[in-house]
C-alpha cells in the first residue's frame, strides 16, 4: 500500500488552496488536539497534521514537496530529492520516520511529583550516521513533542496552582556528544482540569533540527488525594465517618471536604455505605461534578463502665426490634 501523502493526511487534493489547506487545518486540530481529544492515538496524529501542514503551507516548501512526489526516483544515490531521500537503502539517504534518536534518562524533581522517564532528542541522521545537508526534511523541521506525567494535588485543581519542575535535559552537541541542560519550568495548573487530561506547554520538547522550532511538551495530570477520597472524572467521592446516633436521630455536622468546610445534613435512619449528593462541589470543570459524601458509621469505644451501661440501656430499649441476618 502506498504510504499516505501530506495530502492526504490533512485530506485535501493536491491542487488545492492555501485558504482551503488552512481551514483544513484547524478543523482538524480542533479534532485531535490532545488537550480535548478523546482519540487514542492523538498525539501522533497531531504531530502528523502539524508536520503535514509546516510543508503544505510553505511556497517553496510545497514546491519542492510535489516535484518529490512527481519523480520519487529523483534521489538516488544522495543525488538529493525530498530530505536527500534516496529510492533505496543503503545509498545515503534515509526515510522521514527513521531520524528519532532515543538517549538517556531525564530526572525531574518538583513539589508536583513530576515524572519525566522519555525525554529524547530527534537529529537528522543518514543511514550513515551523517547529518543531511540541504533538501527538504533537513531543515527548519519542527523538534519531536515530549510527554510526561505530573501527580498535582486535588486542591491545586479546585483552585488553580503554580508548580515548578526541574529538568535535567539531554542534549545533542554539534561534535555529536552528549551534554545535559539542567532548568526550572513554571507551570500554571488550571482550575478544573481533571485526571488524565494534559498541559501543553509550548516549544518545551526536543530542539529543532536545521533552526526548526522546538517541539511541545505534554504533562499528563495525576491527582493525588487522600486515602477516603475517590476521583471518578469530575465527580469526587469522600467517605465520612459519623456517629450511630447522627445516623438514627440525624444531624447537621460540619466536614472538611475538597470544596472547604460545609454543613451537612444527616438525615434520620441513615444507613453506612449510603451518599449524600452535593451539587456542584466535585471538580470545578467546564461542567462541575458532584461532590459525594459517602457515610460510614463508626462505633464509639466502650472500653468504660459508662459506656458499657449506655449500650446496655440501648439494648433494653430496642429489645423488640428484629435484626434480619
Amino acid at each position: 500500500m502506498a504510504e499516505k501523502t501530506y495530502y492526504d493526511i490533512l485530506g485535501v487534493k493536491k491542487d488545492a488552496s492555501d485558504a482551503d489547506i488552512k481551514k483544513k487545518y484547524r478543523k482538524l486540530v480542533r479534532q485531535y488536539h490532545p488537550d480535548v481529544s478523546d482519540h487514542p492515538d492523538a498525539d501522533n496524529k497531531i504531530a502528523e497534521i502539524n508536520n503535514a501542514y509546516e510543508t503544505i503551507r510553505d511556497k517553496d516548501k510545497r514546491a519542492e514537496y510535489d516535484a518529490m512526489l512527481d519523480n520519487p526516483f529523483a534521489g538516488q544515490a544522495g543525488a538529493g530529492g525530498f530530505g536527500g531521500q534516496s529510492a533505496g537503502a543503503g545509498q545515503g539517504g534515509f526515510r522521514w520516520e527513521d531520524i528519532k534518536d532515543q538517549f538517556g534518562d531525564g530526572e525531574a524533581y518538583g513539589d508536583g511529583g513530576f515524572r519525566f522517564d522519555d525525554i529524547f532528542s530527534a537529529f537528522g541522521r543518514g543511514a550513515s550516521g551523517q547529518s543531511q545537508r540541504g533538501g527538504f526534511g533537513s531543515q527548519d523541521s519542527k523538534g519531536q513533542d515530549q510527554h510526561a506525567e505530573i501527580t498535582v494535588d486535588l486542591a491545586s485543581v479546585y483552585n488553580g496552582d503554580d508548580y515548578s519542575i526541574k529538568l535535567n535535559v539531554p542534549v545533542r552537541q554539534a561534535n555529536g556528544s552528549v551534554d545535559y541542560d539542567n532548568k526550572t519550568l513554571k507551570i500554571k495548573i488550571p482550575k478544573g482540569i481533571t485526571d488524565g487530561k494534559q498541559i501543553r506547554l509550548a516549544g518545551q520538547g526536543a530542539a529543532g533540527i536545521g533552526g526548526g522550532k522546538n517541539g511541545d511538551l505534554f504533562l499528563k495530570v495525576k491527582i493525588r488525594h487522600a486515602d477516603n477520597i475517590r476521583v471518578e472524572g469530575a465527580d469526587v467521592y469522600q467517605t465520612v465517618n459519623i456517629a450511630p446516633w447522627e445516623a438514627a436521630l440525624g444531624e447537621k455536622i460540619n466536614v472538611s471536604t475538597p470544596a472547604g468546610k460545609l454543613g451537612v445534613s444527616i438525615p434520620k435512619n441513615s444507613k453506612s455505605g449510603s451518599n449524600l449528593r452535593l451539587k456542584g462541589k466535585g471538580i470545578p470543570a467546564k461542567k462541575a461534578g458532584d461532590l459525594y459524601l459517602t457515610l460510614n458509621i463508626v462505633n464509639p469505644d466502650i472500653s468504660s463502665e459508662a459506656a458499657t451501661n449506655a449500650y446496655e440501656q440501648l439494648k433494653q430499649a430496642f429489645a423488640d426490634v428484629h435484626i434480619d441476618r
